[in-house]
């Protein structure tokens, strides 16, 4: 089993390096002014930075404003990108600050669709009604409390805990040290676990989840 493990693994590796290969050709290519290859980047990125951009907003319209914004950005600032880094780290930044610009220039702080917050909800899944309504009732006062979230933490959490990113790489997407995203998710997920407690503890006791 260990070396089917390490088989998946192992190709797993390879073909994201392939990828990676192939997205720095499209970035020559464009810098080179090929305008083909620019096309092929969006299209591989599109949904990619509309989810995450649509996790920050938490509304359709502006992410899709907001992945237009990105793909601009990107266009000018092509020659920034550190080839020797993923260039989705590179995007992934870029589509933060720009989801927080949105949201600073628009005076409007959202609540986020936080199901995925493996911490809390990994044990709400279930086909019972029962559980299904309380897991929903759990999800609900986490969109409220991510409302207090600062930027800092709102990042690092959707990326790590909702997008599914690596701490590395959120580090690198944030330009700051790992320690230093692990402060914030820390912060972030204790934030939501105290309020978890306080505002619907027999909840979280009848679905067994540890207050």
């Amino acid at each position: 089993m260990q070396v089917l493990n390490d088989d998946r693994l192992n190709i797993r590796s390879e073909r994201e390096e392939a990828d990676e290969e192939r997205v720095r050709e499209l970035v020559d290519r464009f810098c080179d002014g090929d305008q083909e290859a620019f096309s092929e980047l969006v299209g591989r990125y599109r949904n990619q930075v509309a989810a995450l951009a649509y996790r920050m907003v938490n509304d359709y319209d502006e992410a899709a404003d907001i992945a237009q914004i990105v793909f601009v950005k990107m266009s000018r600032n092509m020659w920034r990108y550190d080839r020797r880094k993923r260039f989705y780290t590179w995007l992934y930044r870029i589509t933060v600050n720009a989801s927080i610009d949105y949201m600073r220039k628009h005076s409007r702080h959202r609540h986020e669709p936080l199901e995925n917050f493996h911490e809390t909800l990994e044990s709400l899944h279930s086909t019972n009604p029962d559980q299904t309504y309380r897991r929903r009732q759990v999800t609900r006062f986490i969109n409220e409390i991510a409302y207090t979230l600062n930027d800092k933490q709102r990042s690092a959490f959707m990326l790590r805990d909702v997008q599914g990113c690596r701490v590395d790489d959120v580090a690198t997407i944030m330009n700051m040290p790992e320690a230093t995203v692990r402060w914030y998710l820390h912060r972030a997920r204790s934030r939501i676990r105290k309020e978890l407690r306080r505002r619907c503890p027999h909840l979280l006791t009848s679905m067994g989840i540890a207050g």
